[in-house]
């Protein structure tokens, strides 16, 4: 069994606890760099009344581009990733 290591995430303006594999750390780093640099470029480009709004639209152009298969930063690792980080979300939102 793989060992894990428990790492605090941002995304947006909360923090999560997750845990990763030590080879998968900095790829999810990365990601959520990404992540937070375009909540910050929808947030000045885009009306919202929270958040969650913008962090909604991020997922949204997140899975576009991995359906249209345009970007090359999308891996399987990383939408992975994305997928626990998403499911913590919907579970800290009550969703």
């Amino acid at each position: 069994m793989q060992t894990l290591i428990a790492i605090n995430i941002g995304i947006g303006d909360r923090t999560y606890r997750i845990k990763v594999a030590p080879e998968d750390e900095e790829q999810v780093r990365k990601t959520i760099k990404i992540i937070n640099d375009k909540v910050i470029e929808f947030k000045t480009e885009f009306a919202g009344k929270d958040m969650q709004d913008y962090v909604s639209m991020v997922l949204l152009w997140y899975a576009t581009q991995l359906q249209s298969g345009k970007s090359t930063v999308l891996e399987k690792d990383v939408t992975e990733a994305l997928s626990k980080i998403e499911g913590q979300l919907n579970k800290t939102l009550g969703l």
